[in-house]
């Protein structure tokens, strides 16, 4: 796909700047691969720097309610530092690196709402010409896929994916905000839990899968529900049993409620390494179900 945008700011009659992307979606962590292609019109002139700024939009909770704005959580320099003469027309390939971090778009080529974008910014005789902002589409990971097709193997539902700002406490999170994946409850976990929420965590070794749950209206006093996280690898991904090993997953989350007697379908030998945590999120509370 290919993102065209004229250099009118500066008053160079004719030039233009073309950012082209690969085809298809990137990975969390993977190789962001392009190239900026530059026309020159009737005029020589000196480019300074080009940089890719990306872009999330992300919610935020103020005292006022919540609002959404945009993020910049990488940049890279991509080129810069020569004369581009009149008529001249020069590519510059470039190959990124993606933030493990990075919120996923997508799931089967299926959007999920999450807005994330690329933005050129050009470099021009001391001034900056920021284009709009171009999609950037993003898959899981396979722990990431994994996880969410065993969900809904044991009947959870999807019903939002947001951006919040904030951070998760006690895990290792870098980015300011964080993916929050909402799912409906899988009915022999409704008496445990209203609505139940995914984060990813990703970096080279594994992924951190945090959980919580939001509790049922009436059975507990006001507040955020329980958070459970747990740490996976990325090898090895296709030898796990997934269902049996989320579904234990929900059975330890639903037990930091107190309840104790949700049927396991699986038997008790299941097995599942894993670590919890009591951190709170620092962050806005639940989104509603079904809301973008």
């Amino acid at each position: 796909m290919v993102f065209k945008r004229r250099l009118g700011p500066f008053g160079i009659g004719g030039s233009t700047a073309d950012t082209d992307l690969a085809p298809g979606p990137v990975l969390p962590g993977g190789r962001f691969v392009g190239e900026v292609r530059l026309k020159g019109g009737g005029t020589a002139f000196d480019i300074e720097h080009i940089t890719l700024d990306l872009t999330a939009r992300v919610e935020a909770g103020t005292r006022g309610g919540e609002h959404e704005g945009a993020v910049v959580f990488d940049r890279f320099r991509v080129g810069g530092g020569f004369r581009l003469d009149a008529g001249e027309e020069r590519g510059l390939p470039f190959s990124v690196t993606l933030p493990w971090e990075t919120p996923v778009t997508e799931i089967h080529g299926q959007p999920l709402g999450v807005v994330l974008g690329v933005r050129t910014e050009l470099g021009v005789a001391g001034a900056k010409d920021k284009g709009g902002l171009d999609p950037l589409r993003v898959g899981p990971l396979p722990v990431q896929e994994a996880v969410l097709e065993a969900l809904g193997q044991l009947g959870f539902g999807l019903t939002s994916a947001d951006l919040a700002y904030g951070r998760i406490g006690g895990t290792g999170q870098r980015l300011p905000f964080h993916q929050e994946i909402g799912l409906t409850p899988a009915p022999r976990y409704a008496h445990a839990m209203r609505e139940v929420e995914v984060t990813f965590l990703a970096n080279a070794g594994g992924v951190e899968v945090v959980l919580e749950a939001d509790k049922p209206r009436g059975l507990f006093s006001s507040g955020h529900g329980a958070l459970t996280r747990f740490t996976v690898g990325h090898e090895g991904v296709e030898g796990r049993d997934w269902k049996a090993e989320v579904d234990g997953w929900m059975r330890q989350l639903a037990a930091r409620h107190g309840t104790r007697s949700v049927p396991a379908p699986h038997g008790p030998g299941d097995s599942y390494s894993a670590h919890t945590d009591e951190g709170g999120r620092g962050r806005p509370p639940l989104p509603s179900p079904n809301r973008r």
